[in-house]
């Protein structure tokens, strides 16, 4: 059988981010454009999360997700592992702070003017100064958005989550680290799953097509190319900057 999305329903689902607001923009107008050609009375976006960390201005990139709603969408932003990582570190865990740090954590302390005297140091005493900081100029808006992130989303015969999921478990028995972070386990499965599994997370130059999934993370901090899935019906289409 041919997988397909509710009835009169577009999906547009985004992979990963990671702080280039310019080709979040871009995608947008794509969408927008190409949304004027679609009969489905229903719009949905659904962004496959991590928003932060790398990239160029990931403060804007939040903001901008938890803005830009057109007349006659709806969105679903869901959580990544960065950020994961970024409400494990404010919550007291250094050691998702010394991960988050080491990729890409740092540009986004940046880009919500935080401090950092010493790029290197990962020693607690120095994490737990970077924590204090940030918790005290994150907005609240921002910190209400990374705590309501759910991890994933279903719709019709597609599975939407960041990571994948953990091959041979019912889906509505997966854990949330799976979700977010599984791998080599999951992208070398040819199981069924239950759903086609749309996610980001590993990065591929190109969208990669599966039975049992669709990656779309095309590296878009280092790569300048941001990967749009549009799925209407049995239809599938991508969209790129």
């Amino acid at each position: 059988m041919i997988p397909q999305t509710p009835p009169n329903t577009a999906i547009y689902a985004i992979g990963d981010i990671h702080g280039r607001l310019d080709l979040l923009a871009a995608i947008h107008e794509r969408i927008l454009a190409d949304a004027v050609r679609r009969p489905a009375r229903r719009k949905l976006l659904v962004y496959l999360g991590d928003y932060v960390s790398r990239g160029r201005d990931c403060r804007g990139v939040v903001d901008r997700v938890r803005e830009w709603l057109p007349p006659g969408f709806e969105r679903i932003a869901l959580k990544g592992n960065h950020e994961d990582l970024l409400l494990n570190f404010l919550g007291g865990d250094l050691d998702a702070g010394r991960h988050w740090l080491n990729y890409g954590g740092l540009e986004a302390l940046t880009h919500y003017g935080v401090a950092i005297p010493d790029r290197e140091a990962r020693d607690d005493a120095s994490l737990a100064t970077l924590r204090d900081r940030f918790a005290a100029v994150l907005p609240q808006a921002h910190l209400d958005f990374f705590r309501s992130l759910p991890i994933c989303h279903q719709a019709g015969d597609y599975y939407f989550v960041h990571g994948g999921v953990r091959p041979g478990v019912p889906l509505a028995g997966q854990n949330d680290h799976d979700r977010m972070w599984i791998r080599k386990t999951f992208l070398d499965s040819d199981a069924d799953h239950g759903a086609v599994i749309v996610h980001g997370h590993s990065i591929s130059a190109h969208p990669v097509i599966r039975a049992n999934r669709i990656g779309i993370d095309t590296g878009a901090y280092r790569s300048g190319v941001l990967t749009c899935l549009l799925l209407e019906g049995r239809q599938r289409e991508f969209l790129r900057t």
